[in-house]
């Protein structure tokens, strides 16, 4: 029985009350016809009066039938549907009486722990307890409410709280709410996550509880810490045998300790499931235990002694390794498989089977000699099987009392520290590179100066259509192709003569786009794509077109087939270069240019080396392996940074970073100089030539005295002072800056002392930017080698036009 309702008030005439309520009407009739006879005597009235009474009371009666009193009073029946809906939902049993005592509503849980529906306070048979909650429903009718507490039924101990209610307070509420019992799994639950569960940790013991179905519920912190790494690491509710593997002799380990694990010893305590709310006990079978792990070998009697020296080992942070007295490998830690080459979970056989074949031999009888020997120790030098070029010390120390292990081997693990000395001798290279380019591009220009300085005279005494005419032309062409050689050359030493401008990216982009897709073919589509808010940089427009050019040109040979070139610009705000943890690149705003393509790509091997001058990887005689140096020494001479990026099959990047400039002369104009007609070259004068070399000194001399200049030459700075101090007027001097004995700065700096308002030329196969810092002389003019005959007039006519003010 799910409820139990009063259905009797219904009809008010089928109630016990209402039987009588006919006669009394009729009785009540007769009585008031009875008393108008008497007043009026007048039977016909009194008889009318009756009836209209009865009449009256039928309509009553039939009134009442169509409209009950619980619809039509609006209050009088509670719906009691709803109340027991609402009881049924909850978690506690609840019962509805009323002033009557009678039972009208009940939850179905009501009836399941008190079969049969009794009706309170009579719930029980115990004379005891139904006295206590009779004087609770009493209490409760008083004043409002009451409560007794454990009460006693079966298996269960309740609360019941009983109230007055509904709109009349004509009703008592009765809930009976079940007192939940602790449990084993409380206990445990609390033992392993409070001060119990830190000391069992501390006395080096694991414990974890799980469910039934194997899934963690609690653990303490040594389990949290060596199974999941941290102490608060969040594994409740994960699967335990994942935390958890098993050896080829089925010896259980933490799975997370791969190779250096010591084997657990797991003890089993089964944990009764907490009572139910019928009071049904669960069983210990299937259910949740209580499971302590102990550092200890599970067959044996105690930890061995090997044992705690593996996981030692595990955790040293160089390559160990021990073998018996047979040299068959009985452990590897992580430092020494990493060191090796070994795949995780592999373990050689023998020593000998990680170095080369040549060294096997001298490594077998070196364990042997320390396994069966006296405790000594020594080196040897052998050659891993994977890194053959690099020997490395193998350290091997005969030890006692480990059981099976007679020998450690050791080695370290230099893979960081060999990384560090490829990366600075790398650099050592690149610098040592670039020194000697300068050098030989020094003499190689002065060379230059000679070839194109004869052919320039040998032209003047030639006329176009003379049978050495083209001759001449041709040798001039190939002189001014070796010269853009050594210009190559000085550009990845950094020595180059630079011209810098503030200057925007996207404008040279622009102004490079037409000639690259005359370079670029049919076959390779052009993209170009600019960002917002680029910074300005100062470089040199000319050179930084030459940058794109020759990064074009090599990602057009990558893409034989044809493809797609993107150059692309964008702004990198210093938060975004911390963001990008670059070693090398310093935190600050740059501007960036991108230069990809959808070649080949770069073979990895290749990549450290594509900066290098001469490396080339095309066929012969179709490279010169001086782009990308050229492009490297440009991109570092104007401050800048640039890194290659490439996955074989996918193409290759290119990326600059260029300082955004942020200097007080950003807006500066430089001073424009009056045009000069090239006619203007022939002048008068005295120069005195200063050069070392006797090759550039003669068609320097040759060159200035067709144009009307009287010269006067000196082999060095000493000399050229000498020619000074015996010579009363000297309109120029034009000097070379490195020389024997005395250099050209110092033979300057003394004669301007002399005459400080002498014009000096300097003539340099180096670059003015480097002379000019090692040079603290105002007011000098430069030429850089190599020059032609029409170059050097017009310097020379320059220098002698303008004469600056004394500082």
């Amino acid at each position: 029985m799910a409820a139990r309702l009063n259905k009797d008030g219904e009809a008010w005439l089928t109630q016990p009350s209402s039987r009588l309520a006919l006669p009394l009407l009729l009785l009540a009739a007769a009585l008031s016809a009875a008393l108008v006879f008497y007043a009026i005597s007048d039977a016909a009235l009194a008889a009318g009066f009756a009836a209209t009474l009865l009449v009256i009371a039928a309509l009553m009666a039939w009134a009442r039938r169509l409209y009950p009193a619980h619809v039509v009073a609006g209050e009088a029946t509670p719906d009691w549907t709803v109340a027991r809906a609402a009881a049924d939902a909850s978690s506690m049993a609840i019962a509805v009486t009323d002033r009557a005592g009678r039972l009208v509503c009940a939850s179905d849980l009501f009836g399941q722990w008190f079969p049969g529906y009794p009706t309170p306070p009579g719930v029980t048979g115990e004379a005891a307890l139904t006295e206590s909650l009779s004087l609770a429903s009493r209490a409760a009718w008083r004043d409002g409410e009451a409560r007794v507490e454990g009460v006693a039924q079966g298996g269960l101990r309740l609360d019941v709280d009983i109230a007055r209610t509904g709109r009349a307070e004509d009703y008592l509420l009765w809930r009976f709410t079940p007192v939940r019992q602790p449990s084993a799994l409380d206990d445990v639950h609390r033992l392993l996550t409070g001060e119990a569960g830190r000391q069992l940790g501390e006395a080096g013991v694991m414990a974890v509880m799980i469910g039934g179905e194997g899934r963690i519920r609690a653990a303490n912190g040594a389990f949290l810490l060596r199974a999941a790494g941290r102490i608060d690491a969040n594994i409740i509710g994960r699967d335990f045998a994942a935390h958890m593997r098993v050896d080829d002799k089925s010896r259980l380990f933490l799975a997370r300790e791969e190779q250096g694990g010591l084997p657990l010893r797991l003890l089993q305590v089964p944990l009764k499931r907490a009572t139910q709310a019928n009071g049904a006990q669960g069983s210990a079978q299937d259910g949740p235990m209580l499971l302590l792990l102990i550092d200890e070998p599970a067959g044996g009697g105690g930890t061995s002694a090997l044992s705690y020296i593996e996981t030692l080992l595990s955790l040293l942070p160089f390559g160990l390794a021990m073998a018996d007295r047979d040299g068959r490998v009985l452990f590897v830690n992580n430092a020494f498989a990493r060191v090796v080459g070994l795949k995780p979970g592999e373990t050689p056989s023998y020593p000998g089977d990680l170095v080369v074949r040549e060294d096997q031999a001298a490594v077998a009888d070196a364990v042997r000699r320390f396994a069966v020997g006296p405790q000594m120790s020594g080196d040897i030098a052998v050659r891993m099987r994977d890194q053959p070029d690099e020997p490395v010390a193998l350290s091997l120390a005969g030890v006692r009392g480990l059981g099976e292990a007679a020998v450690l081997l050791s080695l370290k693990d230099n893979s960081e520290e060999s990384k560090l000395k490829r990366q600075v001798a790398q650099a050592t290279k690149m610098q040592a590179i670039g020194q000697l380019a300068g050098g030989v591009a020094h003499d190689f220009n002065n060379i230059l100066t000679a070839i194109i300085g004869h052919c320039d005279l040998m032209l003047m005494r030639h006329a176009p259509g003379d049978s050495d005419y083209d001759d001449l032309q041709q040798i001039k062409s190939n002189s001014n192709r070796a010269a853009g050689l050594t210009r190559q050359l000085l550009a990845f030493s950094r020595q180059q003569t630079l011209r810098p401008q503030i200057l925007q990216l996207p404008d040279i982009v622009a102004d490079v786009s037409n000639l690259l897709k005359r370079l670029l073919g049919e076959n390779v589509k052009l993209e170009v794509n600019h960002g917002r808010n680029l910074g300005a940089v100062r470089a040199d427009p000319g050179q930084m077109e030459q940058v794109i050019v020759n990064l074009a040109v090599n990602a057009r040979d990558a893409m034989p087939e044809g493809g797609t070139l993107n150059i692309q610009t964008y702004a990198v705000p210093a938060i975004k270069v911390r963001e990008m943890r670059q070693q090398i690149l310093p935190a600050g705003d740059y501007s960036a240019l991108r230069v990809s393509d959808t070649g080949l790509g770069i073979p990895p091997d290749i990549l450290a080396k594509i900066f290098e001058p001469f490396f080339t990887t095309k066929e012969l005689g179709k490279g010169t392996g001086l782009g990308l140096s050229t492009v490297y020494g440009i991109v570092k001479q104007s401050g800048g940074y640039i890194f290659a990026e490439s996955e074989m099959g996918r193409g290759a990047s290119f990326v600059i970073y260029l300082p955004v400039y942020a200097g007080a002369d950003a807006q500066e104009v430089a001073p424009v100089k009056a045009p000069v007609k090239r006619s203007e070259t022939w002048g008068t004068g005295t120069i005195l030539l200063v050069e070392d070399e006797d090759m550039v000194r003669a068609v320097a001399e040759r060159a200035l005295t067709r144009q009307g200049y009287t010269v006067l030459t000196a082999n060095d700075g000493e000399q050229g002072l000498e020619v000074l101090a015996n010579t009363d007027k000297i309109d120029l001097l034009i000097s070379d800056v490195v020389m024997p004995n005395m250099d050209g700065p110092s033979m300057v700096a003394r004669a301007r002392r002399a005459r400080p308002d002498l014009p000096v030329l300097f003539m340099s196969g180096y670059a003015e930017e480097q002379l000019r810092k090692s040079i603290d002389i105002a007011n000098v003019a430069f030429l850089p080698k190599p020059f032609s005959v029409s170059q050097l007039a017009e310097a020379a006519r320059d220098a002698m036009a303008v004469r600056s003010p004394i500082d």
